[in-house]
């Protein structure tokens, strides 16, 4: 992770500027964390020992709302990272329209080198040490990289310790039993595969003949896949960090879901109930997967995986950004020279927020909705926000990205000018 990650992120709102509505002062705004925490987490490890690690949480802006972001678990997490998601985070709230603002967090740590009731002690010392900094009507933590439902269930539980009262608004992506929401836990494959359905009408495509990668198989590449496959789309390439597999004539989805849970390996394999059979496929790298000449190319990973040294071999004419960041600014400008439409991740991943955002109003009000009617409603605010960003692409004649910075900087400087601007106070 790069330095640049939080400058390169800005430098996204000066290409929408100039076809937005927001003003200079609004903008300038949004250039500048709101606040920033480091912690040191001290951990016992179960050996006796005593380790310390290096925790962050950032407030980007909240203007528009509570701040709301994930926590990731990652060697490489850093502070400008942290800073860079967090503003995406921003931006993201405001293209799909929930009250929200944006923040962030993160442990430098290997999850992978804990045992589980390290981990639990870890999450518990992270929220003792950051329980000043978040509050269900401040700034509202949730699942990320390498983090999921129990831990963020642990913090809750943790939260409410120190509060001394039950609060499960201060946390979503919990478990159920715990004041977790329905459809929170596929809503970030779910989101994006609204976007592509409704690219689909657009396109007027055929689901059948439509060849998909994706790097990244984690929670949300898991679930998109399953729902790509579920509709027809022919699933032809799967990646994690160790590697992938590419099979032209596609995988059978719920079979690899089913080893990779249990194995925690990507493997090509045909599943009848509990007995599974190999079956024939190319074992790839992450970087073969981006370069293989299919119809959606989905990035599910981490940030910075399309750069300017392999834009130019992506063959995909349309790419959907399931992860946070994982096209560079340099890459960007190359595909879309190269005819690349690009789904960005502040609306291809939304669903996850607002799903989240569904969690938390179910929480403040003790009242929980069914699973159809999570369904529902985010079927609703994506297509809504869709559209609008598409609608906003044509008129101004731009990219997807653009498009939806546009759409976020127009609901921001709402906000803005309600609380005025130097043309009020000087009378302007």
């Amino acid at each position: 992770m790069t330095d640049s990650i939080f400058v390169e992120a800005l430098m996204r709102l000066d290409k929408a500027f100039k076809f937005s509505d927001i003003n200079q002062e609004a903008l300038e705004k949004l250039k500048y964390p709101k606040a920033i925490l480091q912690v040191s987490i001290p951990l016992r490890r179960d050996n006796g020992s005593l380790q310390i690690f290096t925790g962050y949480r950032v407030h980007h802006n909240d203007i528009r709302g509570p701040t709301k972001g994930g926590i990731r678990y990652h060697p490489n997490v850093t502070l400008e990272e942290v800073k860079a998601l967090a503003f995406w985070m921003t931006i993201k709230c405001s293209v799909i329209g929930i009250p929200f603002g944006g923040a962030k967090g993160g442990i430098t740590v290997d999850p992978k080198q804990l045992s589980r009731l390290e981990i639990e002690r870890l999450s518990r010392s992270y929220i003792d040490s950051i329980k000043n900094f978040i509050g269900p009507d401040k700034d509202i933590p949730a699942p990320d990289v390498y983090t999921n439902a129990m831990i963020m269930g642990w913090m809750m539980d943790e939260y409410s310790k120190i509060s001394g009262q039950y609060t499960p608004a201060v946390i979503t992506g919990k478990p159920i039993p715990l004041g977790g929401s329905q459809g929170r836990e596929d809503a970030t494959g779910r989101g994006a595969f609204i976007c592509i359905q409704e690219l689909r009408k657009k396109k007027n495509w055929k689901s059948q003949e439509i060849r998909v990668a994706i790097q990244g198989f984690g929670n949300a590449g898991q679930h998109i896949a399953q729902l790509l496959y579920d509709a027809g789309y022919k699933i032809v390439a799967i990646s994690d960090s160790q590697g992938g597999i590419f099979r032209p004539e596609g995988f059978d989805v719920p079979s690899i879901i089913h080893i990779k849970n249990n194995s925690k390996k990507i493997q090509a394999v045909y599943c009848t109930n509990s007995v599974c059979e190999s079956i024939e496929a190319t074992n790839i790298t992450n970087e073969e997967l981006l370069e293989l000449d299919v119809d959606l190319l989905i990035p599910a990973a981490l940030e910075n995986q399309i750069t300017k040294d392999n834009a130019a071999k992506i063959k995909a004419p349309i790419i959907v950004e399931i992860a946070n960041g994982p096209t560079t600014l340099e890459a960007e400008v190359i595909l879309i020279k190269n005819g690349k439409m690009i789904i960005p991740d502040v609306l291809a991943n939304a669903g996850g927020v607002v799903t989240s955002y569904f969690e938390w109003v179910q929480n403040k009000a003790g009242y929980y909705w069914t699973l159809e009617q999570v369904h529902q409603r985010l079927q609703e605010i994506m297509v809504r926000e869709f559209l609008a960003v598409y609608q906003l692409m044509e008129s101004h004649k731009t990219d997807m990205r653009t498009a939806a910075y546009i759409h976020a900087l127009n609901r921001h400087v709402e906000a803005v000018l309600a609380q005025g601007t130097e043309s009020y106070f000087d009378g302007t």
